[in-house]
């Protein structure tokens, strides 16, 4: 295969910052916000001039978790608005043949038939929680269609399930569940004071390490599958909260029994188990890291980095 120069924005972030760990002879070029404001159409068009790609997987976004969601909703709907519709158009205006856009699970409708199926996207409203990440998210989906309609470039979405891994962000309003509780434990356990996570653990969700998803990604854009469609590429099989904090508890000593889960705070949906059987048609023989071993290389990592991390 002749060699890519393969663009992947917002390459500082977790998933990003996991493609340094990728083997390849294609060229990597990993892009975070200080690099480019993708917020802005000249930015985005400097950043295809500066690199010439010839194929782009697109990460970048504003992320957070519940509390951010919905204490911003509308900044998280403006903001990443702008950077997607800039990153697409200016890749469509310089012929730039092949996006893979990076959506998220909460982009499904609240009210629907499980497992998620891309199909289901656009036939509800998201869960009121982030509904507005959610909708620009929808929108990614939108604009790939549209251009690949229109224009004929391979332009495509595909998504991922809860993410977790090395680089995350482990701000309590802004980090997303497992960093989030991993942060409270162990600060929990070296401050000797009890934790309080919310809701009451009972909700389902499926994990998927971090670099998993940046191996799939390009496996993607470098590969000759047809992308005509959005697939889900997380790795199947639900936990619960509560065992995820249990799990964490017992890799940092702490006991759960120090945990206090507050029921008066929203836990978001209850569950949203996805359907991966077209990605695993495309790659059978891809293997995901198990949730142990993945929480294990997470929270080792979180331990000899702290606090030189994103708090």
């Amino acid at each position: 295969m002749e060699k890519m120069n393969i663009l992947v924005t917002g390459g500082t972030g977790m998933v990003g910052s996991a493609f340094k760990k990728i083997k390849t002879d294609h060229r990597l070029i990993l892009v975070g916000s200080k690099d480019y404001d993708l917020r802005l159409q000249s930015h985005a068009e400097k950043m295809i001039i500066d690199h010439q790609p010839d194929a782009i997987i697109h990460l970048a976004a504003r992320v957070g978790g519940v509390k951010g969601n919905t204490d911003y909703v509308a900044d998280f709907f403006h903001e990443n608005i702008l950077i997607n519709t800039n990153v697409l158009n200016s890749a469509q205006v310089n012929k730039i043949p092949r996006v893979v856009s990076l959506l998220s699970t909460c982009i499904y409708p609240d009210k629907a038939n499980y497992p998620l199926t891309p199909d289901q996207i656009h036939l509800g409203p998201p869960h009121k929680s982030n509904f507005g990440y959610a909708y620009a998210k929808r929108m990614l989906d939108v604009q790939s269609r549209a251009i690949r309609q229109q224009h004929g470039l391979n332009y495509t979405t595909v998504v991922p399930n809860n993410l977790y891994g090395l680089n995350d962000n482990f701000d309590l309003e802004n980090g997303h569940v497992i960093p989030a509780m991993i942060r409270k434990i162990w600060e929990g356990k070296n401050r000797r004071r009890p934790v309080a996570l919310w809701g009451d653990g009972s909700p389902l969700r499926e994990f998927t390490y971090a670099s998993d998803i940046s191996k799939i990604l390009f496996l993607l854009a470098t590969s000759k599958d047809d992308l005509s469609k959005t697939i889900n590429i997380g790795n199947t099989g639900e936990h619960s909260i509560r065992s995820i904090a249990e799990k964490i508890c017992n890799y940092f000593h702490y006991s759960p029994l120090d945990i206090q889960w507050d029921t008066s705070q929203p836990a978001g949906q209850f569950r949203k188990p996805s359907c991966n059987k077209e990605f695993v048609k495309m790659h059978p023989d891809f293997k995901y890291i198990s949730l142990d071993e993945g929480l294990r290389q997470t929270c080792d990592w979180f331990s000899g980095n702290y606090p030189n991390i994103r708090l």
